[in-house]
C-alpha cells in the first residue's frame, strides 16, 4: 500500500498540473484508479470515487485533496518535473507536499476504510483549480454529490488537524478627485485622499477575535496611481486583501468596510468564506485523545468551499509549499496513511 502511494506520486510529480491545467495528470489518475477496480467518475479534471452500498441513510464523509500545483517558484536547483528521492528518503518534486501526498494518502486510506463496513457513507474526490479558487474545482463538483456531512481536506498540516481557517476577501478601491497643475494650488489629489482610507485598512481592528484564528487582518497590497509628475492625480487605486474569522461572513464584513471609508470599494467575490468545526465533533474529539493538537490555519483552501463541517489535516509542513525544492518526506506518507485510517476507521459521526 505505502509503496503504491509512494509511486501514484512520482507519477504525479513527473506530469505538470498547473491549475487549469491538469488534464495529464487527471488522466494519469484515473487510469490508476480504474487500474485498481474503481468506477472513477470524472466532471472536467475533478475526480471521485463513490464506496459500494452507498446508504442515503447513512451520514456521508468526504475526503477530499487537490491535484493541481502552482508554477516552479526561481531557485530550484532540482527538476520540478523529475521525482528524485534523497538518501535520507525526501521524495523532491513540484507538488509533492502541496498537496500531492495528502492526495495519495487520502487514497490509500480510501481503498482500506472501505473495504469495512462504517457506519457512513465514503466518497474520494481529487478535485483541481485549488490553487487559484477556481470555480472549475471542487465548488463546481459538489451539485454532484450526495448531502456531506463532513469533510476531511487534505493539505499540509503536519496531521495536526486546523479545525479554522481564515477566509478571504479581495477589495479594489478608487478614491477620486479632481485633477490639477501640481505647480499651482489646483486640484484635488486622489492619493491624499487614498492615504486616509489605507491608513485606516492598516490600522482598524474589528471587535471580534477568534481563538483560533484571532482578528480579522487588512493589508494593502496593491496602489496605482498618477499620470506624470506635473498632474495632481484624480485617480488613486489600491488592492486590499481581507482575511476574516469565523464572526464575519465577507458579505456583512464588506458592508461594515463601506461604512468605515471614503472611497468607492468593490469586493471581488463573497465566495471564501472563514470555517470553523467545534472542538466537540466525533472527530476532532478522536484527533484529541490520540495527541492531535487544533489550531487555526491562516491560509485558504478549498475549505473555505464547503457548507458543511471539515477539518484540514494531511502530511507534509506548508512552509514548503510553493517554494524551490519542494519534498515530502516519504516517512511523512506512512504515517499519514496510518494516522486517516486510526482516525475514520469506526467513527460515528
Amino acid at each position: 500500500m505505502y509503496y503504491d502511494a509512494f509511486d501514484t506520486l512520482k507519477g504525479m510529480i513527473s506530469r505538470p498540473s498547473f491549475s487549469r491545467e491538469e488534464t495529464a495528470v487527471a488522466d494519469f489518475l484515473q487510469q490508476t484508479w480504474q487500474t485498481d477496480g474503481y468506477k472513477v467518475k470524472r466532471k472536467g479534471n475533478n475526480l471521485w470515487i463513490v464506496s459500494n452500498n452507498f446508504d442515503l441513510d447513512k451520514p456521508t464523509l468526504l475526503l477530499n485533496s487537490h491535484i493541481d500545483t502552482v508554477k516552479p517558484a526561481s531557485g530550484w536547483t532540482k527538476e520540478p518535473f523529475t521525482p528524485e528521492v534523497s538518501e535520507d528518503d525526501k521524495l523532491y518534486g513540484l507538488g509533492s507536499n502541496d498537496a500531492g501526498a495528502s492526495v495519495v494518502s487520502l487514497y490509500a486510506a480510501f481503498k482500506v476504510l472501505s473495504r469495512k463496513e462504517q457506519s457512513y457513507n465514503l466518497i474520494f474526490l481529487a478535485s483541481c483549480e485549488e490553487e487559484v479558487s477556481g470555480k472549475n474545482g471542487l465548488e463546481s463538483v459538489l451539485t454532484e454529490l450526495p448531502p456531506i456531512s463532513f469533510a476531511i481536506v487534505g493539505e499540509p498540516t503536519g496531521m495536526q488537524p486546523a479545525v479554522a481557517e481564515k477566509g478571504l476577501m479581495v477589495l479594489d478601491c478608487v478614491s477620486t478627485g479632481q485633477a490639477g497643475h501640481a505647480a499651482r494650488n489646483e486640484g484635488t489629489n486622489a492619493i491624499t485622499l487614498a492615504i486616509k482610507d489605507i491608513e485606516w485598512f492598516n490600522t482598524y481592528q474589528f471587535p471580534e477575535k477568534s481563538d483560533f484564528l484571532g482578528p480579522v487582518k487588512m493589508s494593502v497590497t496593491i496602489i496605482h496611481a498618477g499620470t506624470q509628475h506635473n498632474v495632481v492625480p484624480d485617480k488613486c487605486e489600491f488592492t486590499v486583501d481581507v482575511r476574516t474569522n469565523e464572526f464575519y461572513p465577507n458579505d456583512k464584513l464588506f458592508e461594515l468596510i463601506k461604512e468605515q471609508v471614503s472611497c468607492t470599494v468593490n469586493a471581488r467575490s463573497f465566495r471564501l468564506n472563514s470555517t470553523r468545526t467545534p472542538l466537540d465533533h466525533p472527530f476532532v474529539q478522536r484527533a484529541i485523545l490520540m495527541g492531535k493538537e487544533p489550531f487555526g490555519s491562516p491560509t485558504l483552501s478549498d475549505q473555505a468551499l464547503m457548507p458543511f463541517p471539515s477539518v484540514k489535516i494531511g502530511p507534509g509542513n506548508s512552509a514548503r509549499s510553493h517554494t524551490a525544492d519542494e519534498y515530502i518526506e516519504l516517512m511523512e506518507i506512512r504515517e499519514a496513511i496510518d494516522t486517516y485510517i486510526r482516525l475514520l476507521d469506526g467513527l460515528q459521526l
